[in-house]
């Protein structure tokens, strides 16, 4: 399947209310600052309009969806990102762990959503994909 071209400035200005288009921005900029991944465009099917994903060797490390009022951040875990977290869960904020505790798990992983209304989430969110991969070393 071909991959879909980047979503232009633009249009994410069109999709994110105002404040929400600067803190997108932010977030990108703050994982491309810790990782080095290839991003990928797609449609985000029932959720969002588009999706952007952050991947690596095949596997995703984070997926973003510009929604107008929320960013949605959607994190999976595997068995073993599962353990590591629970057992670090009291490093994290009640409001991370709460939503970890109340997501689903599938067969391929506990997929975690979070929705973005403000930056600081997001800095509660990066101890969560050091999970996932640790971030480059400066």
């Amino acid at each position: 399947m071909p991959k879909m071209e980047a979503v232009k400035d633009e249009e994410l200005k069109s999709i994110l209310l105002p404040n929400l288009f600067a803190i997108w921005t932010s977030i990108i900029e703050k994982i491309d600052a810790a990782y080095e991944m290839e991003k990928e465009w797609d449609k985000g099917g029932k959720s969002a309009k588009y999706v952007l994903r952050f991947r690596r060797g095949g596997k995703t490390l984070v997926s973003l969806f510009p929604k107008e009022s929320a960013i949605g951040l959607l994190v999976i875990y595997g068995k073993d990102e599962r353990a590591k977290f629970e057992a670090r869960q009291a490093d994290f904020s009640n409001k991370v762990v709460s939503e970890y505790h109340n997501a689903k798990t599938y067969h391929d992983g506990k997929w975690i959503m979070f929705y973005l209304p403000d930056e600081d989430v997001f800095n509660d969110l990066l101890p969560m994909l050091a999970i996932k991969r640790r971030p480059k070393k400066d």
